[in-house]
């Protein structure tokens, strides 16, 4: 067996050179594998904002937002950290948190559940396949800013075909989105 080490070293291609990884990057962020953990990273948690995305690395859904989210990981290290739950290893907050869709994105800061308000009807969590990496940092980086305000609700508008815009982005309160709200 020694000998066929050395053997596949003098290859012209390195064996591992054919080795195919999975096409999404859900290996590349830390999973949480119990409540317990999903519960000590949202409360342990003093100054970033924490990032869970609750779903299945196997769903189609999953493999493209765990392949956005590891790629923006780096970029956005310094106000957010991003874990992956698994929602049949880790059933206790399914009923809790509605997670009925195969891949839902979720916003904690200081021990609280942050909402985001992107005109789909659902404030409590992204469910949809959010690809564009740069509008990512863009949700990411408003939600640290509202959360580290005290802000319960963040407030962005949407786009064409369910692509999340934030060009007019504001920051407020429950009590004032409803107060906007009255006024449309």
């Amino acid at each position: 067996s020694a000998l066929a080490f050395f053997v596949a070293l003098e290859r012209p291609f390195p064996l591992w050179s054919f080795v195919r990884f999975p096409p999404h990057m859900a290996y590349l962020l830390p999973h949480l594998n119990d409540g317990w953990s999903v519960d000590q990273a949202i409360v342990n948690e003093e100054e970033k904002l924490v990032l869970i995305r609750f779903g299945h690395d196997h769903d189609e859904t999953c493999m493209q937002v765990d392949d956005t989210l590891a790629d923006v990981a780096e970029k956005v290290k310094n106000f957010c950290v991003i874990f992956l739950v698994d929602t049949t290893e880790v059933p206790d907050f399914n009923k809790m948190y509605e997670l009925y869709d195969p891949c839902s994105m979720m916003f904690f800061h200081r021990n609280k559940h942050i909402m985001v308000d992107l005109g789909t009807g659902n404030n409590n969590k992204i469910n949809w396949a959010l690809t564009d990496r740069q509008e990512l940092i863009d949700i990411i980086e408003t939600v640290y800013r509202g959360a580290r305000k005290g802000r319960g609700l963040i407030v962005g508008a949407q786009g064409l075909l369910d692509q999340v815009s934030l060009l007019s982005v504001r920051v407020c309160t429950p009590s004032a989105a409803a107060t906007a709200a009255a006024i449309v």
